[in-house]
């Protein structure tokens, strides 16, 4: 019987993620990861979806995993990825640590299923010779591999179409965007923009700059400026001379409450609260148009680290 090519797929795919959840020390499963790993070689595969293990793309704190490896095993002990710098693929040492785990592009992984259609590999934290346990949100990363062949003959699909973010996605984003309109200034409950805030001068007086701070020597990369994007802004003709560093809780209608205060005593604290609230409603109220985070093109409250300068009028 001539099988209907969408069952097809459906079964191929359920088939993977059966062997995902099955003891790899058991059954049919491999008993070594590196014979399975050369059974690979010179085969390319695309990154098509990088979730925690709960299914979703995103957490509470509105941090997306976006699935970008391009991986192709060469024997016997090195991996190509893609460089988006280079614009091509650069050659890594593949190191084998024990048991499943691997490390290279300087990150730990955990072969869960290697296939000659796709892998699955675990990201690991690993801190010291410790590996961060699979309870340890940092560990739970699960990143799925097609080989291009597989994808557009099997599925009849493309990279990009499978790398979108899923229904589930957007339900989950919606229900944490509708608790922060129900309490828009509360901190606890903002998360992080996928398309951050937009602070828009509307003065020829007023300046503003959103600051990158990738550091690849520090490990810092621009997953850190999604999850604490950080603005500098001077206003040229203010009331007085100034320098401020504080946070900002932008809602999902561009208000603005400030939250953290930087470079004071606690007992200092709520003073130079109401300082910086009042110059938040007065001045970047009036001076900037202001454009809320928004995730999946859902708008929601989000927290900004702002460095304020003000320089008196000539």
């Amino acid at each position: 019987m001539k099988l209907n090519p969408f069952l097809t797929a459906i079964l191929v795919s359920l088939s993977i993620l059966s062997a995902c959840n099955t003891d790899p020390n058991k059954g049919n499963a491999p008993s070594k990861i590196e014979s399975a790993f050369t059974k690979v070689d010179g085969v390319r595969f695309f990154e098509v979806k990088r979730r925690y293990r709960n299914g979703l793309s995103f957490n509470k704190d509105g941090f997306m995993h976006q699935p970008t490896w391009v991986l192709e095993f060469k024997a016997p002990d090195t991996m190509l990825a893609y460089s988006p710098e280079k614009k091509g693929m650069e050659a890594f040492y593949l190191q084998f640590d024990h048991g499943k785990v691997y490390n290279f592009a300087r990150e730990f992984f955990r072969a869960i299923y290697i296939g000659k259609d796709s892998l699955i590999l675990q990201r690991l934290q690993v801190d010291g010779k410790v590996i961060a346990g699979d309870d340890d949100v940092r560990s739970d990363v699960y990143c799925t591999f097609y080989t291009k062949d597989y994808i557009e003959n099997k599925l009849k699909t493309t990279v990009g179409e499978l790398q979108k973010p899923t229904k589930a996605d957007t339900a989950y984003i919606q229900k944490l965007s509708d608790q922060t309109h129900r309490d828009p200034s509360n901190p606890k409950i903002a998360f992080a923009a996928t398309s951050p805030v937009i602070f828009a001068p509307k003065s020829k007086y007023v300046t503003v700059e959103k600051l990158v701070t990738i550091d690849e020597t520090n490990h810092r990369s621009a997953s850190y400026d999604y999850m604490y994007p950080q603005y500098k802004i001077e206003i040229l003709r203010s009331y007085k001379q100034f320098s401020y560093s504080f946070s900002l809780i932008v809602d999902a209608l561009g208000n603005l409450y400030v939250n953290r205060v930087d470079g004071v005593m606690p007992e200092d604290v709520p003073p130079r609260k109401r300082l910086l609230q009042g110059i938040a409603n007065v001045y970047l109220k009036n001076l900037f148009a202001i454009t809320p985070g928004k995730t999946l093109g859902i708008p929601h409250s989000s927290e900004v680290t702002v460095y304020l300068k003000g320089k008196l009028g000539q």
